[in-house]
């Protein structure tokens, strides 16, 4: 029985070769890049890259082309990620004189609107080591075991944020009580009313004037600082209180921060 041998031999180029090739190619294709961004027109290859700046895309971040004048060429933007200065830094760098007529303004404008509005009877305001401190007695904020602020307050915080607005000091809020225990749903001891307190007040201040949250520090005492012996309701009624430090960054204390 005679077989015939079939020819299995490929046709064409070796496989090999075909890769070779392909790798060849590359190699020229970048090769024909590489000549023709050095000899590219300038001009051009300018109004590609300023439309590319145009996009919104583009907006945050510097281009990647180089110039020949960048500063004459176009405005550099200002990196987005870049972290910005801290103000109560930079607050710090100020002398010991500056700060002190700064607080001592701040104080004199406010002891002014108490006495002009007649509030000196249910809000107090003072200057010590920690700053310029406002004691704000309970009916000047809040009604009787209850922690939203009423709207015979919001004036005045009104007041206290815009002052606020304009110096980067830190500002300490606390609730205090007296010694009568509480006990509701909403405010199981005295130590969630007076947090609860010291938040209304931050919380007020911040959504109402824009302020900085990191600025503020709420703490509550529940009726551990009295101000008075808790034992006639003239003094019970100085020991439910909200006081706000707005601090001298010159102080160094660890109850403050």
């Amino acid at each position: 029985m005679n077989r015939r041998r079939q020819n299995k031999d490929d046709k064409g180029a070796p496989k090999w070769m075909v890769t070779f090739s392909d790798m060849m190619t590359l190699i020229l294709v970048f090769f024909i890049l590489l000549f023709s961004m050095s000899v590219v027109d300038a001009t051009k290859f300018r109004a590609i890259a300023e439309s590319f700046q145009e996009r919104a895309v583009f907006d945050f971040y510097p281009s990647i082309v180089p110039f020949e004048n960048p500063a004459e060429d176009r405005e550099v933007k200002d990196d987005p990620f870049e972290e910005e200065a801290d103000p109560f830094e930079t607050y710090l760098e100020m002398d010991e004189e500056e700060i002190n007529e700064q607080l001592d303004s701040l104080l004199e404008e406010v002891v002014e609107y108490l006495e002009e509005n007649e509030l000196t009877e249910e809000i107090t305001v003072s200057r010590d080591d920690r700053g310029v401190v406002l004691v704000l007695q309970e009916q000047a904020l809040f009604e009787t075991a209850r922690a939203d602020i009423i709207s015979e307050a919001e004036p005045f915080l009104g007041k206290v944020g815009a002052l606020l607005n304009e110096i980067p000091n830190m500002v300490k809020v606390e609730g205090h009580t007296d010694s009568r225990p509480i006990s509701t749903a909403q405010f199981p001891s005295n130590w969630e009313l007076s947090g609860a307190r010291a938040s209304s007040v931050i919380r007020f201040l911040i959504d109402e004037s824009n302020l900085e949250a990191g600025r503020f520090l709420a703490i509550g005492y529940g009726d551990t600082r009295p101000v008075a012996p808790n034992t006639t309701p003239d003094n019970l009624q100085q020991n439910r209180r909200v006081v706000i430090v707005i601090s001298d960054p010159t102080y160094s204390d660890n109850d403050l921060y």
